[in-house]
């Protein structure tokens, strides 16, 4: 049978290397001007919801574009309308670093663009992995129990929220191996006021029914960390009604208040009922690697997990959770399903304890090959340069705490942990009915004057903002001009009301 002729059409050359070049250097120039520029744009975006919709198209585009076009489009609708997470004067969560390494090594997983789910799959990637996860380790002081060195292991997820569905998973399907699958409904897992809400919506999701979520109440008396007797009659009056106390997350360094839970009297007690204790150290695990905060865990060994953010304060660019586990084979018998197309039949019956499945440590199938972004950073600051980095911001806030203690006009609420700082506005002739409005009124100023971008917590019922300082780019000079907004803000206010 006769062919035709086959139709002309244009030829896409998506990943041409000359035009590679040209554009991604369009890119790089882009947000080196972005990055000079950043501080001429409010913090907090000021879009209004849906204003975007009403620029775009509804439309797809049916043919492609120019890329400086494009750049040109996301210079003039979407830069405008962001919060600038990279500000110097982003006070607001906790901070999401980014560093020129860290970068480099984004643009190395993006472009390399490699999936290490297996061994096989990319070996060198799965490879490179396990030592970042011991390196960071070493830096961070865990004990050799969570190193591949030393018999545990590691896992770079995306985020804390995947690590504790995992952690949880494997405490349950531990757990289900002692009692029959209905025991899923006897499950209690424990977590203070002060935990992440991550803990709470990874227990239902795995299906620990919401009424066996235990929030254990903290106060000032302990700096808000949980106590060893809060969490022992918890755990007693539930055992008292048959259920089974399955899970306990020990925080170091809590979202609130920069709260730290007494880690090895923790785990003395989930050793002592069988829990999991997962040790959450997102934000303050990057300080570990500072000789001067691993105090903070001592007693981690008695631990099953360990979880910590680099994309938070450890010069890393989004997204990066690192995961450590005393016992691998725990994780991975609950995580793990291998399809006959991932078997590897290459290496015949080659022993393959070193060749790590990074799939069955982790939700999803396919994944980043973020251990080279990690590499970049530790090779291009080292741990020296790292310190100093987390020490900079740490004296800033002190800085930033006695001045506020220097006005009568501020109230420090919690000492001073790490890089975070909180406080309230409280005139001494306001009553503590009026004080939390005031407080909103307050916050809302210093956000809206676009110079800087906090945002507050509930501690004993009282509203608290909270300056959470670690952006790159945040210098001595910032934290000063912050106090005096924060001063010119309590100032018209305190106009406003006589």
């Amino acid at each position: 049978m006769a062919m035709g002729t086959p139709p002309l059409v244009d030829v896409l050359s998506p990943l041409d290397p000359e035009e590679f070049a040209v554009e991604s250097r369009a890119a790089v120039d882009f947000i080196a001007r972005y990055y000079r520029d950043i501080e001429k744009y409010p913090v907090r975006s000021e879009a209004e919801p849906g204003s975007l919709r009403r620029l775009l198209s509804d439309e797809p585009p049916e043919n492609g574009e120019p890329m400086d076009g494009i750049l040109a489009d996301v210079q003039q609708y979407i830069v405008p309308g962001l919060t600038h997470f990279q500000s110097p004067n982003f006070f607001a969560y906790y901070p999401f670093n980014a560093s020129t390494a860290g970068f480099v090594g984004e643009v190395l997983c993006a472009g390399l663009n490699v999936a290490p789910f297996t061994w096989v799959a990319s070996p060198l990637a799965t490879e490179l992995e396990g030592v970042m996860m011991d390196w960071i380790g070493k830096l961070m002081g865990l004990p050799d129990s969570f190193l591949f060195s030393g018999g545990g292991g590691g896992v770079l997820h995306g985020s804390t929220c995947e690590a504790v569905i995992c952690t949880l998973v494997a405490a349950r399907d531990r757990a289900l191996n002692r009692l029959t699958h209905e025991g899923i409904l006897k499950m209690v897992v424990y977590a203070s006021d002060q935990s992440h809400s991550t803990f709470q919506k990874g227990a239902k999701l795995v299906g620990i029914p919401p009424s066996n979520f235990r929030v254990i109440q903290t106060s000032a008396a302990s700096s808000y960390g949980l106590t060893l007797d809060g969490v022992r009659n918890a755990v007693e009056a539930d055992i008292a009604r048959g259920l089974v106390p399955l899970y306990l997350c020990a925080t170091v360094g809590t979202t609130g208040v920069g709260a730290v839970d007494p880690v090895g009297e923790l785990g003395e007690l989930a050793q002592h009922y069988g829990m999991w204790l997962h040790v959450d150290a997102a934000y303050a695990g990057s300080a570990l690697i500072c000789p001067e905060f691993q105090d903070c865990i001592q007693g981690v060994g008695l631990a099953d997990s360990v979880s910590m953010n680099p994309h938070k304060w450890f010069l890393t660019n989004m997204d990066c959770c690192c995961l450590w586990v005393t016992s691998p084979a725990v994780l991975t018998s609950a995580l793990s399903i291998t399809p006959e197309y991932l078997n590897d039949i290459s290496h015949g019956s080659v022993a393959k304890t070193d060749m790590i499945d990074y799939k069955d440590w982790q939700i999803a199938l396919t994944r980043r090959f973020r251990a080279i972004k990690l590499w970049v950073v530790l090779r291009r600051y080292g741990a020296v340069g790292l310190r100093a980095n987390i020490r900079r911001h740490v004296e800033m806030a002190k800085w930033f705490e006695l001045a506020l203690k220097a006005d009568d006009r501020f109230e420090v609420i919690v000492p001073r942990r790490f890089s975070l700082v909180c406080f309230r506005f409280r005139p001494r002739y306001e009553g503590d009915h009026t004080v939390d409005a005031l407080n909103r009124k307050f916050l809302n100023a210093v956000n809206a004057s676009g110079k800087a971008f906090m945002i507050h917590t509930i501690v004993d019922n009282k509203c608290v903002i909270r300056l959470a300082i670690g952006a790159t780019m945040t210098e001595m000079r910032h934290i000063r001009d912050t106090f005096e907004l924060v001063q010119e803000k309590a100032t018209e206010i305190g106009q406003d009301r006589d």
